[in-house]
């Protein structure tokens, strides 16, 4: 069900059938994220040469493309690399005529891949300020209003630097809600956030910033691109796949096995182990006469205190396993689609009614785990981990809860 969820969000499936017409004249491709190179790929299939442009997607998440350039980037923090590609990508579409066009390719991760920050800010203070509020528990609208102010690319500014052209954005979104403006932090779209919004997160997780941030910060020169701003006006915005239609895949997978299907969230946030309790809680008072399916979406968050490894998706299993306390009939999976919970390559982990009796059996103990921020040792000592490999779509997390009658 998880595959199906994956394949039915792949740009090899969702691109093609959003593409207008191949515009006349000179067509220029550009694009951020997870998914930006198969998304490329999928553009060059369906409207074939001549091509050309930019896309830039995070390490070992490229493809083969013949016309557009694919480069690599780090994510989740921004390196020298994504801002390079930044500013490439600014002056591939800088200088523009009304009858070129331009093609944007947007997925999860795009932020963080173009960190380009305006003067006077450094490449090392966004990374500092980017670490502080990932390992807080801010959401990703909070993280990305703060990513766009301090841009030279986010919050509308490439749109704004490919005025008079015009443009399209295809989007697979992998925030709650499908908000173009926080989709790769809106770098086509206007922005409705401010200054003022930046510096009330930055305040709120406590996250100190140098005298360099909050002088841009501060200054109305440094605003991002207002919705309704002239420049956007041939600016249009389509969005290819959400978190929607992976749940609906998975759904028409669980019927096809004989499952009832619920869907409990499309767009859930929230603490991780919060919500696993309310998760767990939902499938102890579930009383099926057949196998139900009980699905959620979103993005989780999580608040770092400990040194281990993991990511939102395990740190919710951990915490469901803990809750359910080996409630027979119950199996839960919870992976992100892009094939990374967290910061390294496993995409999520699975639980049974036998995870606590198997950890205590190899002497591990799910409360320390838990303090540690450790949900990826935990699961890895128990083989219980999901990888998958880049996936190259990305569009947020996949939870599935099996309520088993009479097991």
């Amino acid at each position: 069900m998880f595959d199906a969820a994956v394949a039915a969000c792949h740009p090899s499936r969702v691109v093609a059938p959003a593409l207008p017409a191949r515009p006349t004249g000179r067509v220029i491709v550009v694009g951020a994220g997870k998914a930006a190179a198969a998304m490329a790929a999928a553009v060059e299939d369906a409207w074939g040469p001549p091509l050309s442009g930019l896309v830039v997607t995070r390490y070992g998440h490229g493809a083969a493309t013949r016309f557009i350039e694919v480069v690599e980037a780090g994510h989740p923090y921004p390196d020298a690399a994504g801002e390079e590609a930044a500013a490439r990508l600014l002056a591939c579409v800088r200088g523009l005529r009304a009858e070129d066009f331009v093609l944007v390719l947007l997925s999860g991760g795009g932020s963080a891949l173009t960190g380009l920050p305006l003067a006077p800010v450094t490449l090392s203070e966004k990374q500092a300020i980017a670490k502080g509020l990932i390992r807080s528990s801010a959401s990703i609208g909070e993280i990305n209003c703060v990513r766009k102010h301090l841009s030279a690319i986010k919050g509308g500014r490439l749109a704004a630097a490919a005025h008079p052209a015009r443009l399209l954005t295809l989007a697979i979104s992998d925030v709650a809600g499908d908000d173009p403006s926080v989709i790769a932090s809106g770098p086509t779209v206007g922005d409705s956030t401010t200054q003022a919004d930046a510096r009330a997160v930055l305040a709120k997780y406590s996250v100190g910033v140098p005298e360099s941030v909050a002088a841009v910060l501060r200054d109305p020169t440094h605003e991002s691109v207002r919705p309704g701003d002239a420049r956007l006006a041939l600016s249009e915005y389509r969005i290819v796949a959400r978190g929607a239609d992976a749940l609906a895949a998975a759904a028409d997978e669980a019927h096809r096995s004989g499952f009832e299907t619920q869907v409990i969230g499309v767009a859930i946030e929230g603490d991780a182990r919060a919500v696993a309790h309310a998760h767990a809680e939902i499938a102890l008072s579930a009383a099926p006469t057949r196998p139900l399916l009980l699905l959620s979406g979103g993005e989780l968050t999580l608040t770092v205190s400990g040194q281990g490894r993991g990511g939102r998706n395990r740190e919710y299993l951990l915490g469901m396993a803990r809750a359910l306390n080996g409630a027979r009939g119950i199996f839960a999976l919870a992976a992100d689609t892009d094939g990374i919970d967290g910061s390294d390559d496993v995409a999520g982990a699975w639980i049974g009614p036998d995870t606590l009796s198997r950890a205590a059996a190899l002497g591990l103990d799910p409360a320390a785990f838990s303090a540690a921020n450790d949900s990826g040792g935990f699961f890895s000592a128990l083989g219980q981990e999901v990888v998958t490999g880049p996936t190259r779509t990305n569009v947020n997390d996949f939870r599935a809860i099996l309520v088993m009658p009479g097991v």
